[in-house]
């Protein structure tokens, strides 16, 4: 019994440590995104060419939106092109598609247990267009789900040009829904993010996340690599390490934004996030060793090997929080269970009675819950505010706090089930998880984004 007990006080140390590393840093970081600041780019003539891949599997409910988006983007008609890739399609999606003017390319499984999935869609996709490196400078990918601004190429593009041609350029990632606890919970959460993590990291000048959707990558840099090879879960976090190990930039767009639809149901969102999970765990894994050889060979600095392992462990937190709160438990019942019950009750009182009066007991326990309550009125409510005020010129009302504060404390739970299971299952990699989706206009969107 003593080794289970000095087991849970040393998971208590290295779990505590942790989470004040990860608060800390992200604290720090979060402090560089109240700057309003400008564009580190000038406008640019259009001279980028791109490519444009949308997978798509069983998406006739929203493809048509995605089409005509494509189709409006306000950028010379001869710089870019794009096709929607009707992956093992079982319904309406490639007809549609094509029956509004795009390209289809389809995708269907070699047989029964083949792996079937976006990153399978991509390699496909690009296989097909043998000549893509030379044809395009850029190719982006969005989902089938997703609005973006008319505005995204031109963006994209000076910044490419201006900032001398980086590897990945990821733009805004923006919300259709938010109406309900989960959609909101993603809304205030995605909102945050954007501003307080991606847009502070690129002004510190290190590589932000790839968020699997509405970025693009340097055709040149695909093909030198030997075209679209990860093939995990979470293709985008696997190809921002990949990129962040070879000494490549990730950079941040601000002002170009793409809009996909969020789960409005707590199963759904968990089916979501058992899958990111997954295949954050398993890249996580695979590249730690990888990662920490780069920074010992100078090929990253300091504050990117920094950057890099708060964003990859971050998913460990809730676990964390779980040990944390079973080792507390295992430390506080052993005496009761392993020692003499009655001497362990002796004890706590003599503790309660040298503690002082229960009123100063009391002062003490919410004294000591402050701190956590402060640290979360910062983080899901000034900072909210904050981005709210400034990304999306709304206003947060006091009627919506409850709304948010319901919603994280309901998602947190569903969170943390799902890295416990992505955890289990990171070796997992070859069952892809579809989310339904049914938003496809933009009149739709707004009517469904709530008031804010």
């Amino acid at each position: 019994m003593i080794v289970l007990e000095w087991f849970f006080t040393v998971t208590l140390f290295i779990g505590n440590a942790w989470m004040v590393i990860l608060l800390g840093y992200n604290l720090f970081l979060s402090f560089f995104g109240f700057q309003r600041g400008e564009k580190t780019y000038t406008n640019q003539a259009p001279q980028t060419r791109f490519l444009i891949l949308v997978p798509a599997h069983n998406e006739q409910d929203v493809i048509a939106g995605m089409v005509e988006n494509l189709n409006a983007l306000s950028y010379p008609k001869e710089l870019y092109d794009f096709f929607i890739i009707a992956d093992n399609c079982t319904d309406h999606t490639a007809r549609i598609a094509s029956g509004l003017g795009a390209r289809v390319i389809e995708t269907q499984k070699e047989h029964k247990d083949s792996p079937t999935g976006k990153p399978i869609a991509l390699k496909k996709a690009l296989e097909s267009i043998p000549d893509y490196a030379k044809r395009y400078d850029l190719l982006m990918i969005f989902d089938a789900d997703n609005l973006m601004d008319n505005n995204i190429l031109h963006e994209v593009n000076s910044q490419y040009i201006c900032e001398k041609k980086p590897e990945i350029i990821q733009c805004y990632l923006g919300s259709k829904n938010n109406n309900g606890l989960v959609a909101m919970f993603y809304y205030v959460t995605y909102t945050i993010t954007n501003r307080f993590m991606n847009l502070s990291k690129y002004r510190n000048g290190w590589n932000v996340a790839v968020g699997g959707t509405g970025f693009a990558i340097r055709t040149s840099y695909l093909e030198a690599r030997g075209g679209w090879t990860t093939m995990s879960l979470t293709e985008d976090f696997e190809m921002q390490i990949e990129v962040s190990l070879t000494g490549g930039r990730i950079l941040w767009n601000h002002y170009a934004r793409i809009y996909d639809e969020k789960p409005t149901n707590l199963l759904a969102s968990f089916r979501q996030r058992v899958r990111w999970s997954q295949g954050h765990w398993y890249v996580t894994l695979k590249n730690t060793p990888k990662m920490l050889k780069a920074w010992s060979l100078g090929k990253i600095s300091f504050g990117e090997l920094l950057s890099m392992v708060t964003y990859m462990y971050s998913m460990a937190a809730p676990i964390i929080l779980l040990l944390m709160i079973l080792s507390n438990c295992v430390i506080f019942l052993y005496p009761y269970f392993y020692g003499n019950a009655l001497a362990a009750a002796l004890d706590a009182a003599q503790f309660a009675v040298k503690s002082g009066s229960n009123v100063n007991g009391l002062l003490r326990d919410i004294l000591s819950v402050l701190p956590m309550v402060a640290l979360f009125i910062y983080s899901f409510v000034i900072l909210f505010w904050w981005a709210e005020k400034t990304d999306n010129n709304a206003k947060v009302k006091a009627r919506q706090a409850p709304v948010i504060i319901a919603g994280y404390l309901v998602n947190l739970v569903n969170v943390s089930a799902a890295q416990l299971a992505g955890l289990a299952m990171h070796r997992q990699q070859q069952k892809w998880v579809k989310t339904k989706h049914k938003i496809q206009d933009v009149e739709t969107a707004v009517s469904q984004l709530g008031k804010i």
